[in-house]
């Protein structure tokens, strides 16, 4: 369904009942929700019936949704401690699917989906392509990873949900999916942002231009991007670049998107809740402040999750958004609560340095922050990015000269020297999935 709009042209809307809903009637809605979650997990989930226990309060509390500020939190952690099968509320016969998360440290998260469960990610990554315009008339190229990652299915379903033609191509064989691209004229993108610029690296080397493909949309999450990056990959892809937001946790991809406004993702409230609490303290913050991002799930049947923590900082706009969606929208997500970096005393989050990679002529996309301890036990950061061949093939001084401006660049940012290294072209890993950016050393040495 089409919203007119006087200065853009028609938005899609794949569930206009909910998703331009009256904001009176969706509180009804989420209240009714919220209450219904909240006896099943007391009720099949042994965790939380201790945790209410332990906070002295029982379903029938929960009568507003200010209530939900009565209920206890859940961490990664609990999830990890009730590893592999005990945060589920249906018994094992109703679980149809499992997935789990890409964590590289301890246990991963589990998660669980019913038949309804996976009828309800379809309906919300339906809402995710609908966002930017996608249609039965459309052919997808999903480059994001199929197997216990909820990215590659995630996108599959919601592609095969409203009819799109799908290419479950997952990711890799970065050659075979220039060539796929071409010959099967997809003309959406699903991927990473970083394997996206790895497949624009790719094109390149190939002699393969944008405007020998038909791409004219592409999603990209699962990792942090800045507004920078997104300019960066419409140049080289042609396409116009789509933001969305999931997690494991909650159900994956099909959280949140943007719309053609690119004005902050719309998060598909009806069934996912989401709050904004001081990371401190826990507390809910002032509406329009910035904090930590806390969801619970309305409506999984599975594996509900109560005022999830997902440690990620954002803030909340209400205003109804100029797309015609009354839902909630949240700004794009500034830095992590649990990984911002403190050097010397100064707190960095990592997509500050990127903002300032991206904005810098001469270098490529790709990097690798380094935190160390040297010998007088301060912390040292490094920054590591690739030269682009132009850059290389000058020599060495416009390197030094293009170092010196980025060292400058973050340091008026952030207030802290950082030593950067420029490598040679395509001499840092590159990721088919999630990028790894970040390598805090301090912890093992």
């Amino acid at each position: 369904m089409a919203v007119e709009l006087a200065s853009k042209k028609p938005v899609l809307i794949w569930n206009k009942t909910f998703e331009t809903m009256e904001r009176n009637e969706l509180k009804k809605v989420q209240l009714e929700r919220l209450k219904s979650l909240v006896e099943r997990a007391y009720h099949n989930v042994p965790f939380y019936r201790n945790k209410f226990q332990e906070a002295g309060i029982v379903p029938e509390d929960i009568k507003s949704l200010e209530d939900i500020h009565k209920l206890p939190f859940t961490s990664k952690y609990d999830l990890r401690d009730n590893y592999p099968f005990g945060m589920f509320a249906v018994p094992m016969e109703q679980i149809v699917r499992l997935h789990a998360s890409s964590g590289t440290t301890g246990k991963p998260v589990v998660g669980a989906y019913t038949r309804n469960d996976l009828a309800l990610w379809g309906e919300v990554m339906a809402r995710t392509y609908t966002s930017g315009g996608v249609t039965a008339k459309d052919v997808v190229h999903n480059a994001y990873g199929y197997g216990l990652f909820t990215g590659g299915l995630g996108f599959h379903c919601g592609a095969e949900r409203v009819g799109a033609t799908t290419i479950p191509i997952s990711g890799g064989q970065s050659e075979k999916q220039i060539m796929l691209l071409q010959d099967f004229e997809a003309t959406v993108l699903g991927s990473t942002p970083s394997y996206s610029l790895v497949l624009a690296e790719t094109m390149d080397q190939l002699g393969v231009s944008k405007g020998d493909l038909k791409l004219r949309v592409g999603f990209f999450g699962a990792e942090p991007w800045t507004e920078k990056m997104r300019v960066e990959i419409e140049e080289r892809l042609g396409l116009e670049a789509f933001d969305i937001y999931g997690l494991t946790e909650i159900i994956g991809p099909g959280v949140a998107v943007v719309c053609p406004y690119h004005d902050g993702l719309h998060i598909f409230e009806d069934h996912f809740y989401p709050e904004i609490v001081d990371p401190e303290t826990g507390e809910p913050l002032p509406e329009g402040s910035v904090g930590e991002l806390v969801f619970t799930s309305l409506t999984k049947e599975a594996f509900p999750v109560l005022r999830f923590r997902t440690r990620d900082r954002t803030r909340l706009m209400y205003e109804q958004c100029r797309c015609g969606r009354t839902m909630v929208r949240m700004e794009k997500i500034t830095g992590r609560t649990d990984d911002m970096l403190i050097i010397r005393g100064v707190n960095v989050f990592p997509s500050q340095i990127e903002e300032k990679i991206i904005g810098q002529e001469g270098i490529e996309p790709q990097y690798a922050i380094y935190v160390t301890t040297n010998e007088k036990r301060l912390d040292d950061l490094e920054v590591q990015v690739e030269a682009s061949d132009k850059l290389y093939n000058q020599g060495k001084e416009a390197i030094d000269g293009v170092a010196q401006k980025l060292t400058n660049s973050i340091f008026q940012t952030l207030g802290i020297n950082v030593k950067v290294t420029i490598k040679d072209p395509r001499t840092i890993a590159r990721s088919e999935g999630k990028a790894k950016r970040v390598f805090d050393l301090r912890k093992s040495e």
